[in-house]
């Protein structure tokens, strides 16, 4: 850390200084934040930018933030989405003060609409839905009141206690604050606060048939729980006024609402209204595909939790949106991978090569580290025999002066054994070369080569003979444009069909299977010279699928060179 108060004061976040002045000032003598979810669907990366935020400042402040489940919208969530939520925050590394919930304070909001109604700041509309919005004005024109907006506060009272009596279907009346139909900020223009919903809900079941809107809920939530600050994202900066609107009106603890740019990512799409017509339309196999955004998603396709947070710390706190290049999630994927996956070698499209001067019967047991980067995880023995499978681009019949690899008549070095010098080759009948027939220099064992022998590539390899089918699967981006949800006409005509690429004849050594019989938790590999990849929750013993993290290229360092 600098010993200059100006390096220090310049390195904070905004909201870090806010935070400092309330400190100083005495307004808290701690903080305490929340993060408030709504459970009617599964987080996804923008979230956990947000839990990073929330709970971030809260450590480094010495506070506390609680999580609460906004569920004031009984139709849309559920108990699934709920458990989803929790697992997510904790995978992610956090632990909350407090689990609530919205509908613990429904009783308590209740009495604050009554507050309102007998304070003369809130009514009943009968109006419908249509009526509403035409009297609700334009941005440059104002609105025009309701005809129902000067009925009595006993009227008021008796109307809305026959609301949540049930006395009323759905969509006959709501409750509406009484503000400014004026005001240049339409959110003020006799907010709806409560509406009639005959829906059983996931938290209280029956006992409620009203349901207050998040615009009166919020506020009142954070105060309830007295959170000092309340951190949301730049959509909701417009309804700061109603916020602070509500609390001074009901006269309860000041929360303050600060907002910062929520999270973008380039190829996707942030909405989980969106994303769940991902998942209605069949076009992903559920919320936890590895093509989603959702923290389940990549926590399946084998991103780790400090990879994420290391991404949330280098974007940062701002206040103007912009997209975030998803090669930057990857950077720090990689980076984090690097330390401690295991390398294994696998083959995903074989080519078989045949020594010919290795008797046929013969099996050597080589060695290499299972992690260069952690030599505590020590080094394993991997089988090489006369036959091994190769990756077929990896070989070239006649190849130009640049192909580093192997060829006839040209010399590479298989990973951790021999250079070889290939001979020849075996066609089948259509001309595909089928087989590769090359020599073997003894005295080129890696780590006691005395042959002199020069060989410009390196390649990775299986034995034919100990090799374990695998199945692999690969990734590419979900959409086929930058900002799916900014183009014309509907997100989906921008998916990109080629996302997922299932191969079902790659080969890998055979400690892949021994991991998997004996490791406790999946572990994280790196496939040599091919990617991180981790083990689909579908992986067995028996059938070993796996996951493309991310590739070897790292693309956001080198655009940021």
């Amino acid at each position: 850390m600098s010993n200059n108060p100006a390096e220090e004061k310049e390195s904070k976040n905004f909201l870090e200084e806010i935070i400092d002045k309330d400190l100083q000032e005495g307004r808290h003598t701690s903080i305490l934040t929340r993060f408030p979810p709504e459970p009617n669907g599964y987080l996804h990366i923008g979230h956990a930018k947000s839990i990073h935020v929330n709970f971030g400042l809260a450590e480094k402040y010495k506070g506390e933030t609680n999580l609460r489940f906004d569920d004031t919208n009984p139709v849309t969530e559920s108990v699934e989405y709920v458990e989803s939520i929790k697992n997510d925050v904790k995978w992610l590394g956090f632990e909350w003060k407090d689990e609530l919930y919205t509908s613990d304070y429904f009783e308590q909001l209740y009495q604050f609409a009554l507050k309102l109604i007998r304070d003369g700041l809130a009514y009943v509309d009968d109006s419908s839905s249509e009526e509403i919005a035409a009297l609700k004005g334009t941005p440059t024109s104002p609105g025009t009141n309701s005809p129902y907006r000067n009925r009595t506060p006993e009227e008021n009272e008796a109307l809305f206690n026959k609301m949540r009596s049930g006395e009323f279907p759905d969509g006959h009346c709501i409750l509406r604050a009484k503000i400014d139909m004026a005001s240049p900020n339409m959110l003020m223009r006799d907010p709806v606060i409560y509406r009639i919903k005959h829906v059983k809900h996931h938290h209280t079941g029956d006992k409620w048939c009203i349901y207050p809107t998040y615009d009166f809920a919020h506020g009142q939530s954070d105060a309830i729980e007295n959170i000092t600050h309340s951190i949301c994202t730049l959509e909701f900066m417009p309804h700061r006024e109603l916020y602070n609107w509500f609390i001074e009106k009901l006269e309860i603890f000041p929360s303050k609402q600060y907002e910062f740019a929520r999270l973008n990512l380039s190829y996707t799409v942030m909405s989980k209204r969106k994303l769940l017509q991902l998942v209605d339309d069949g076009h992903v196999n559920g919320w936890d595909d590895p093509r989603m955004p959702t923290i389940s998603g990549l926590r399946r396709r084998g991103y780790t939790p400090a990879a994420i947070r290391e991404f949330c710390k280098r974007i940062g706190v701002a206040k103007r949106e912009n997209v975030i290049d998803v090669s930057l999630l990857e950077f720090c994927a990689r980076e984090d991978l690097n330390k401690h996956a295991l390398r294994r070698m696998v083959v995903l499209n074989p080519l078989k090569l045949v020594i010919t001067n290795w008797d046929a019967d013969k099996v050597e047991l080589l060695e290499s580290e299972n992690n260069p980067e952690n030599p505590e995880d020590g080094e394993r023995k991997m089988p090489f025999g006369r036959e091994l499978w190769i990756e077929k681009d990896d070989f070239m019949e006649n190849a130009p002066k640049k192909f580093f690899r192997l060829s006839v008549g040209r010399n590479v070095r298989l990973k951790s054994a021999f250079i070889i010098t290939c001979d020849d080759v075996v066609k089948n009948e259509a001309g595909e070369v089928v087989e590769v027939h090359c020599t073997y220099h003894p005295d080129s064992r890696s780590g006691q080569d005395t042959s002199g022998i020069k060989a410009k590539g390196t390649l990775h390899w299986v034995s034919v003979s100990h090799a374990v089918p695998v199945e692999v699967h690969q990734y590419d981006r979900l959409f086929k444009v930058n900002n799916p949800a900014d183009e014309e006409g509907d997100f989906k005509d921008y998916i990109n069909p080629d996302s997922l690429h299932v191969i079902t004849n790659a080969y890998a050594e055979p400690e892949l299977k021994t991991d998997a019989e004996t490791f406790s938790s999946p572990r994280h590999y790196q496939f040599m010279r091919k990617g991180y990849y981790y083990p689909d929750q579908t992986s067995t013993p028996e059938k070993l699928v796996y996951n493309q993290t991310v590739g070897l290229r790292d693309t956001w360092a080198k655009m940021n060179k």
